[in-house]
């Protein structure tokens, strides 16, 4: 068993124990975290007269061939190890010789783990970012293409008045936007560097923790060094972040699967992001959509996992804390796989440009603008709202649209009525006029698209 403590045991740990307690089979996947935390120590420690400028040259490059035989496959992570720091400094030790036993000089594991995971985690966040932009780009590309696609919007699954694709993208576009701009706060408060916060209470030695920290891209060094490693608040708001992120995904998803169903016919789906029936040759599944939706959940779990460890750890460190490694390592990868898929299957996605059109003719979409129009003739709004309710009635009972009613017709309802009633509740007009900020008419979705390429610009500028 190979351990970085044991003086004070007087009997090894019993193996159900250790393999227990051991963490290296995931906490592997911060290796090239811990290669880069252990750098930059030492060459702080040499900096500090704590090493000989020999020793640093020797530990750097010890760690550097670590790291490269390991990216090449000649070192394999054994995992008869206890964890990820383990490994790494015994087989540093076996390299270069007692210079690799000074590394850890100054440190604790808890501070090297809280700076691994905070490293891991930044990184990440940037990675999300990049996904998100991706998916970002191809709204604004559908929303520039569909300026005046009409389609039904709802309220209660039920249609509601008459919008655009490139509206409806737009509030999804909304939504994906803050999720980079939360990402985005949580790396500026994320941002500080635990190293050199010891077991918890610092450590004797002077260590110049500003100057680790500015090598490693840290605005600067933590300032409570039993917080330093007592903290996961970053990775709960990152779990909180993700599982925001998988709820947006969800809802889209649930909005492609009912797009994509018979009764609606608004998408087709390309095949490569498609499965079909083993049993049933005409389907045609949004399996996508569909385990984007499931794994949302999964997601979930991992925040509720790691609020219920956290709630009840006093100060400072317990080995509890363990256990917010594979959870966050497990919604990251779902959250990165989740959004490439389904910006892969968004993208490749036909429009059914007419059938939209026509659901938003036969949905009444327009009976609030014929209220409107009525209003406009000198009716009072809450007559004109009874006198289209008994419009759309009479149109039910004769399975028609009100747009399609002859103007005799409509006037048996109301006399109010004009041959200009047709122009003003057309689904051109009553999208057209709608033009107040965040509306779906064409000059307030221009306005709308191009203050959000200025954002995706602005991204694009902070990725380079």
């Amino acid at each position: 068993m190979a351990q970085l403590w044991g003086g004070r045991f007087t009997k090894e740990t019993d193996k159900l124990v250790y393999q227990f307690n051991a963490s290296i089979h995931f906490d592997k996947k911060l290796f090239e975290q811990d290669i880069e935390g252990s750098i930059a120590h030492v060459v702080m420690l040499e900096k500090q007269g704590i090493i000989t400028c020999r020793e640093k040259d020797d530990i750097v490059k010890g760690l550097t061939g670590i790291r490269t035989d390991v990216e090449s496959g000649k070192l394999t992570i054994a995992e008869d190890y206890e964890d990820i720091h383990s490994f790494v400094e015994a087989k540093l030790i076996e390299r270069i010789g007692d210079a690799g036993k000074k590394m850890h000089t100054g440190r604790s594991r808890n501070d090297q783990v809280a700076l691994d995971m905070k490293l891991y985690v930044r990184a990440e966040v940037v990675q999300i970012t990049e996904c998100l932009h991706e998916l970002l780009e191809t709204l604004i590309t559908i929303m520039e293409n569909n300026l005046t696609t009409y389609m039904p919007g709802f309220t209660h699954l039920q249609k509601a008045q008459p919008t655009t694709l490139a509206h409806h993208m737009g509030a999804y576009f909304e939504m994906f936007k803050r999720d980079v701009l939360r990402l985005s706060d949580i790396y500026k408060r994320m941002n500080y560097c635990p190293l050199g916060a010891g077991a918890f209470a610092g450590t004797t030695y002077p260590l110049d923790r500003s100057y680790t920290a500015s090598l490693m891209g840290f605005e600067g060094p933590t300032l409570n060094s039993m917080d330093s490693v007592a903290d996961r608040d970053y990775i709960i708001e990152l779990l909180a972040s993700l599982s925001t992120i998988m709820m947006h995904l969800s809802r889209f998803s649930e909005e492609i699967i009912i797009w994509n169903s018979n009764e609606y016919r608004f998408i087709d789906i390309d095949d490569g992001f498609s499965t079909g029936s083993s049993i049933m040759p005409q389907k045609k599944n949004p399996d996508i959509a569909e385990l984007v939706r499931g794994k949302t959940g999964r997601v979930y779990g991992a925040l509720v996992s790691i609020l219920t460890t956290m709630k009840g750890i006093p100060l400072a460190y317990n080995k509890d804390m363990q256990e917010d490694k594979e959870v966050t390592f497990d919604a990251i990868e779902t959250v990165k796989n989740c959004i490439v898929l389904f910006n892969g299957m968004l993208s490749t996605i036909k429009f059914n440009n007419k059938i939209m059109e026509e659901s938003a003719m036969k949905g009444f979409t327009n009976a609030t603008d014929a209220a409107d129009y009525l209003v406009n003739k000198g009716v009072p709004f809450r007559d004109a709202h009874g006198i289209i309710g008994r419009l759309v009635l009479y149109c039910i009972e004769k399975n028609s649209s009100i747009d399609a009613l002859s103007i005799e017709e409509l006037k048996e309802i109301s006399p109010v009525f004009e041959a200009d009633v047709y122009d003003a509740i057309s689904l051109k007009t009553c999208v057209e006029k709608r033009l107040t900020t965040g509306a779906p008419g064409p000059s307030a979705m221009k306005e709308a698209i191009k203050i959000n390429k200025e954002f995706l610009e602005h991204i694009r500028n902070k990725d380079n």
